[in-house]
C-alpha cells in the first residue's frame, strides 16, 4: 500500500509509554543524566551548569557499551515530583546521574551522584571543585569515572573522543556554552540569539569546530519548513568548516549530513549519519534521521526497523501525548513492513492509547489487520469508515479504491478512484503517480480505454526514472498487462534479487494487473521464491535484532505488567 510507506515522512523521533503501555525491559548498562540544578542564587549561572550536563551527557554518549537516553527525554523531570524507581521505570534504565553545582568566583563546585534506578540506592557520590581553567578535565574525569562504576567498557578510541578539548580558548567556550543554552529552547528565537553567541565564539576561536557546527545545525533548523531555504550557504560554510577542524565530531558530522537533506541530496547525507553515529552511539537524533531516510527516502525495511527500535530505546518520553501517538504509529509501520504483524498491532494500539484521534493509526490498522485476518471485507469496512470522517484525505481514498482493486469490484473501485482523480487534480497535486497503473487498469475494466491509456503512459514515465528497489518489480507489472510476458519475466527475476522489501509485496502477490501470468509456472517460481526470501529476511532480522537487545524471544522487549 503506498499510502502506508509514505505515511510518517515528517516523524523522526520515537518516544515511551503511557501508563497502559507494556514495559520495556531495562538493559543492565543504561543510564539517564537528570538535568542539573543550580545551586547559586545567580541564575546568570544556569547556562554554565547547563553546559556541565550536557558535556557529561556528550561524553557519555559516545560510549558504545553503555544505553544513553536523551537529553530531550530527561528534561521533562527538571522538576518532577517523581520517585527514582518511578522515572527509572518510565525512562527504562538502570541508572541516574544527578548533580547540581554552582560557580563561586573563579571556581566550580559541582556535586554529582549515581544512584541505582530501581532501589533509589547511591551507588556513589563526589564532590568536585576546580579552577574554571579545568573545566575541561572536570567534564572527562565525571564522565570516566561514572563509566567505571557501573563497568562499561571504554575502548581507546572513546577515550580520545572524550578527552579531546573543544578549545583552547575560555572565554570563546564560556559564548559556547551561553549558545548551547539557547539552542536547546528549540525556537526560532533561540536558534538566532544561539547563531549570536556561536559567532563570537568562533571570533575568538575561528577554529573552534562545536561552535561551526552548532551555527549550522541552527542555520538547518530555521530553514527546515520552509520551501525557499535561506541559510543554505551558511549551513554548508560552518558544516565543511567543523569537519575540517574536527573530521571526528560527531556535531559537524550531522551538520554535513543536515545541509544534504536540506539541499535534497538525501543519499549523500547517509555517510555522515552513519559516522557520527559511529562516534556517537548514542546519538537519538542522528539514530531517528537514519530511520526516517530509510523509511521514505531509499526504503530498506531491516535499517528502517533496526532504526527505528534503537530510537525508542534512546529518546522515551519527551513528547506530549499527540506527538507521541504519531511516533508509535511511525514504529508499527517499521513493524508491520517487516512482518512482525502482531508486534505492529500491539504498537498502533498504543498509538491510539495516547490519541484515539490520531488521524492515521486507525486507517493503517485496518491493513495491519488484514495481514493477520485476510479478511477484504473487514478491511474495506473500516478505511471506508476513516474515509467518512474525512472525504478529502486522498491517501484514504485512493487505498479505500485499491480494496476494490484487489477484491476486483472494479465498479466501486473506479466510484472511489473518480473521486480521487477529481481532488488531485483540484489540487494540482503530483501525488501517487505509482498508483497511475492501478486507476489505468480499472478505467480500463469499465470501458474508459482512452483515460486508460494515458494513465499508463504516465505510469510508465514515472517508473523509468524509479530509483528505488521497487522499479523492476514495477515494470514487472507494467509489461504482464501489456502482454510482453519474457520482460515481465525478466523484471520479476531482477525483483526477486533484491533484499528488504515490504511486507505488502507478499500480502498483495495477486495484483489483478498480473492476472495474465500468474499461472505461467514460471511466474509462481519467482513469487514463491520472493515470498521464501522475505520470511527468510524476516528470521534472519528477527535473530540480528535479538542478538542487539532490540528485540528478545518471540517479540519485542517487552513484558506485561
Amino acid at each position: 500500500m503506498a499510502a502506508l510507506t509514505a505515511l510518517v515522512l515528517v516523524i523522526a523521533y520515537f518516544v515511551a509509554k503511557p501508563s497502559s503501555q507494556p514495559s520495556l525491559v531495562p538493559l543492565e548498562k543504561s543510564i539517564a543524566v537528570l538535568p542539573f540544578k543550580n545551586d547559586s542564587g545567580d541564575s546568570t549561572n544556569v547556562y554554565l551548569i547547563n553546559g556541565l550536563l550536557e558535556s557529561t551527557l556528550n561524553n557519555l554518549q559516545k560510549i558504545q557499551d553503555l544505553r544513553v537516553i536523551s537529553r530531550t527525554s530527561s528534561e521533562k523531570y527538571r522538576n518532577t515530583d517523581k520517585s527514582i524507581p518511578e522515572i527509572g521505570k518510565e525512562l527504562n534504565v538502570s541508572y541516574f546521574v544527578e548533580g547540581s553545582g554552582q560557580k563561586i568566583g573563579n571556581e566550580i563546585l559541582l556535586n554529582i551522584q549515581l544512584i541505582e534506578a530501581g532501589t533509589d540506592k547511591h551507588l556513589w557520590a563526589k564532590q568536585y571543585k576546580r579552577e574554571i581553567t579545568s573545566i575541561f578535565e572536570l567534564q572527562q574525569e565525571i564522565a570516566i569515572s561514572i563509566a567505571a562504576e557501573i563497568n562499561a567498557i571504554i575502548t581507546p578510541e572513546e577515550q580520545n573522543l572524550i578527552q579531546k578539548q573543544p578549545t583552547n580558548n575560555l572565554e570563546a567556550y564560556d559564548y559556547f556554552l551561553k549558545g548551547q543554552n539557547e539552542y536547546i529552547k528549540a525556537t526560532d528565537e533561540g536558534y538566532r540569539m544561539a547563531i549570536g553567541y556561536f559567532e563570537k565564539a568562533i571570533d575568538l576561536d575561528p577554529e573552534f569546530a562545536k561552535a561551526h557546527a552548532g551555527m549550522a545545525i541552527c542555520y538547518y533548523f530555521l530553514d527546515l519548513f520552509k520551501e525557499e531555504k535561506q541559510y543554505l550557504a551558511e549551513l554548508n560554510n560552518h558544516s565543511d568548516k567543523a569537519l575540517l577542524y574536527d573530521p571526528k565530531l560527531d556535531d559537524a558530522l550531522l551538520s554535513k549530513a543536515l545541509y544534504y537533506l536540506n539541499n535534497k541530496e538525501f543519499v549523500q547525507a547517509v555517510p555522515y549519519l552513519e559516522k557520527a553515529l559511529e562516534y556517537n552511539p548514542n546519538s537519538a537524533q542522528v539514530i531517528n534521521m537514519l530511520s526516517n531516510f530509510y523509511a521514505n527516502y531509499s526504503p530498506n525495511t531491516e535499517k528502517y526497523l533496526e532504526y527505528a527500535l534503537k530510537g525508542l530505546q534512546l529518546n522515551v518520553a519527551a513528547y506530549d501525548s499527540v506527538t507521541t501517538s504519531y511516533l508509535y504509529l511511525h514504529l508499527s509501520n517499521a513493524l508491520i513492513q517487516t512482518g512482525f504483524v502482531e508486534e505492529a498491532l500491539k504498537y498502533v494500539d498504543i498509538s491510539l492509547d495516547y490519541n484515539p484521534w490520531n488521524p492515521f493509526s486507525k486507517y493503517v490498522k485496518a491493513y495491519m489487520l488484514y495481514g493477520k485476518n485476510h479478511d477484504w471485507d473487514e478491511t474495506r469496512g473500516l478505511v471506508l469508515t476513516e474515509w467518512k470522517k474525512d472525504t478529502t484525505r486522498l491517501d484514504i481514498l485512493q487505498d479505500l479504491a485499491k480494496a476494490y482493486y484487489f477484491n476486483r469490484d472494479f465498479d466501486s473501485a473506479h466510484y472511489y478512484y473518480a473521486k480521487f482523480i477529481k481532488l488531485r487534480e483540484a489540487a494540482e497535486l503530483d501525488i501517487y503517480r505509482q498508483e497511475n497503473a492501478t486507476i489505468a487498469f480499472v478505467f480500463e475494466k469499465v470501458g474508459k480505454v482512452d483515460k486508460a491509456k494515458e494513465y499508463f503512459s504516465d505510469y510508465l514515465e514515472f517508473i523509468s526514472n524509479d530509483q528505488s528497489i521497487y522499479k523492476n518489480l514495477a515494470l514487472s507489472v507494467y509489461y504482464a498487462h501489456h502482454d510482453d510476458f519474457d520482460k515481465a519475466l525478466h523484471y520479476l527475476e531482477l525483483f526477486s534479487e533484491e533484499e528488504n522489501y515490504m511486507y505488502w509485496v507478499v500480502l498483495f502477490p495477486y495484483d489483478p494487473l498480473t492476472d495474465k501470468i500468474k499461472d505461467l509456472p514460471e511466474h509462481k517460481r519467482l513469487m514463491k521464491k520472493i515470498e521464501d526470501k522475505f520470511w527468510e529476511n524476516h528470521r534472519r532480522l528477527r535473530e540480528t535484532l535479538e542478538s542487539k537487545g532490540l528485540l528478545e524471544a518471540t517479540s519485542l522487549v517487552i513484558r506485561k505488567e
